[in-house]
């Protein structure tokens, strides 16, 4: 009997185990997971502001209104203009916890088609124009010791850009840990040439060199243009302050969390290296939320299989942006990004003024004054506007026509949804997940 009771209970050891193993390999799917706190959040949000923007935004506003005076004004007035749009995204992050930015406030208040609008450019225009611009900034820096009293050749910037951008695409790619690595370093190296310009400034105002000061306002170039064309390069320094709203649904608290933009952000210095690995993925997030309503192709929502990482969408993101540096500039690049993202910030902020009215049963945790909502909305007018208006350029014109082509895309695609449509989309889809070794997010196994 002992010997017998002895068997029995290894064989039943045995099956315990068994029954452990196939519990642990059982699939598990890839969904958001509420891992975002307060530190986190801040670290995310200043780590995407202070970017390329701080290194190539000054000298674009200085030479748009020629003068020290209104460029320190025209960077006040964007610093209280992001502030601004930072507090009405706060109140529409707790109000809506979706993650996707303002695809689900777009989607909330006016409906699929204004949603997918945003998807469709943030696809094809913000996202890839914005890694563009940056990868440009890096190139035009890198090149600059090369060429000592002139400007680098343009052939030579865009071919260093273009594989800047190959090398982030395969390195993001390949290993979401090898990508934070890459983004710890830069994000390094990049606050150390931060501090050294800020501590170089106060140094030279220490030592009395304040001649630049002085009659700052005189030859200043003021018009509607080049005031606009200012506010353009000074938000792009600027940019980010939304970011946290397109990983919500990801907040532990997002009623704590959102409301970081308008409150603490000199909290984070000392956490930013850390906390930044989450920042890699910011901009596929999009693709993720908008996969689930149908609005981007399939395929760009799927992950690998192998590598864990949404491999489709940044090489997606990295094909768009060489195909924008071949015929573009940094300046011109950054105007064609502000003029579309400032349609949506605009169109999102007045978003939150209609649901105001129209879903008034929604909870608000953070309610701002309305004055808020439309004073940015109205500045959101008038930046779009005004250099249509005074400065008119091919640039304004073709991003018009990216937004509108959407139409058509969301009619074919999306509303109607044709039968060869879908004949055309399956075998690429098909071939595509073969070649990419990729699937849906919810068919990844940990």
């Amino acid at each position: 009997m002992g010997e017998e009771s002895l068997k029995r209970r290894k064989g039943e050891d045995r099956g315990r185990e068994d029954r452990q193993s196939i519990q642990s390999h059982e699939p598990q799917t890839m969904n958001l997971q509420k891992q975002v706190g307060l530190i986190s959040g801040i670290s995310m949000i200043v780590g995407t502001i202070i970017g390329s923007g701080i290194f190539v935004s000054p000298k674009s506003v200085l030479a748009n209104v020629e003068a020290v005076g209104p460029c320190l004004t025209i960077w006040a007035a964007c610093g209280v203009l992001a502030t601004l749009g930072a507090l009405c995204f706060a109140e529409l992050g707790t109000m809506i916890t979706k993650s996707g930015g303002e695809y689900p406030y777009l989607m909330e208040a006016f409906g699929p088609i204004p949603a997918f609008l945003f998807s469709w450019t943030s696809l094809l225009v913000t996202k890839p124009s914005s890694f563009a611009i940056i990868c440009l900034s890096f190139a035009e820096y890198a090149s600059a010791p090369f060429y000592p009293g002139c400007d680098p050749p343009q052939a030579v910037i865009k071919c260093l850009a273009a594989a800047a951008i190959v090398v982030i695409t395969i390195v993001n790619s390949l290993s979401v840990k090898l990508g934070s690595y890459l983004q710890n370093f830069l994000t390094a190296a990049k606050m150390i040439i931060v501090t050294i310009i800020i501590v170089s400034g106060i140094v030279l105002l220490a030592q009395g060199k304040t001649e630049n000061f002085k009659d700052s306002f005189k030859d200043s170039k003021i018009s509607v243009s080049s005031i606009s064309l200012a506010f353009y390069n000074g938000l792009w320094a600027y940019d980010g302050w939304n970011q946290l709203n397109y990983i919500t649904e990801e907040l532990k608290n997002p009623y704590r969390t959102p409301a970081v933009p308008g409150s603490c952000c000199g909290k984070l210095l000392n956490f930013v290296i850390e906390h930044l690995k989450k920042a890699v993925c910011i901009e596929v997030i999009l693709v993720y939320v908008a996969g689930r309503e149908g609005h981007v192709l399939e395929i760009l929502s799927y992950i690998s299989v192998k590598r864990l990482t949404p491999a489709p969408a940044i090489i997606f993101y990295g094909a768009i942006a060489i195909i924008y540096i071949i015929p573009g500039d940094i300046d011109t690049l950054i105007n064609y990004f502000s003029f579309a993202v400032w349609i949506f910030y605009g169109l999102t902020v007045l978003a939150l003024i209609v649901m105001r009215f129209t879903r008034k049963e929604l909870r608000r945790p953070i309610r701002i004054p309305i004055i808020i909502p439309v004073i940015v909305t109205l500045v959101a007018i008038l930046l779009v506007l005004a250099p249509i208006i005074s400065a008119p350029e091919l640039a304004y014109l073709y991003c018009v026509l990216f937004i509108l082509s959407g139409l058509i895309v969301y009619a074919l695609f999306v509303h109607f949804k044709f039968s060869w449509t879908q004949k055309i989309l399956k075998p690429i889809t098909m071939h595509l997940q073969m070649l990419l070794e990729v699937v849906p997010e919810d068919e990844v196994t940990e």
